[in-house]
């Protein structure tokens, strides 16, 4: 029986292997019966360099600055990374009680229940910094983030159809929260 990965905050040391985990993981963007979970073209589905930027820089933040992030991952037995999570200040300086999740989990992981534990850890993380609210955007198409969200107690407050155009399809937006 394989190991269950363990969960842990993501590091500065972390980012050059987190990089190339997200590149990786953005690959399946839209392919191989995954459904589309970024708004991005599928022949441009990669970790853009300026949220990399951003990524690092929202480390070193302190929570109560605009522009935090803080980020978990999964790593299974032999050190690879699994699965990801990250929280965000919203970019609204009144909206500093709440913050923007977005997560994955690779693709040999996925329906394990991992991406139900990698939620655990972050809500649990927010409500312990007082935040108060966790708030998500997901692709109306993206039929089993959205029912994993419902399932960790998110709901849905709104969608906007027909927000991007990719590669020829339309796509709409679903907005989700959920209180700490």
């Amino acid at each position: 029986m394989m190991m269950a990965p363990v969960i842990r905050a993501v590091m500065p040391d972390d980012l050059p292997a987190l990089f190339a985990y997200l590149d990786d993981h953005l690959g399946d963007n839209g392919r191989g019966g995954t459904p589309l979970f970024q708004p991005m073209p599928r022949a441009e589905s990669f970790f853009p360099v300026e949220k990399r930027a951003g990524f690092v820089i929202g480390l070193g933040t302190a929570l109560d600055a605009p522009g935090w992030r803080r980020g978990w991952i999964a790593v299974d037995a032999s050190g690879a990374i699994c699965g990801h999570i990250d929280l965000r200040a919203r970019p609204e300086r009144t909206a500093a009680h709440r913050c923007l999740l977005g997560m994955g989990v690779h693709r040999d992981y996925r329906a394990q229940g991992l991406g139900a534990r990698l939620l655990n850890t972050a809500l649990f993380w927010a409500a312990t910094q007082g935040l108060a609210w966790v708030d998500l955007e997901v692709l109306s198409s993206n039929l089993p983030a959205r029912r994993l969200y419902a399932r960790s107690g998110f709901v849905q407050t709104g969608e906007i159809p027909d927000l991007f155009r990719i590669d020829g399809e339309q796509h709409g937006y679903v907005f989700m929260t959920r209180a700490c």
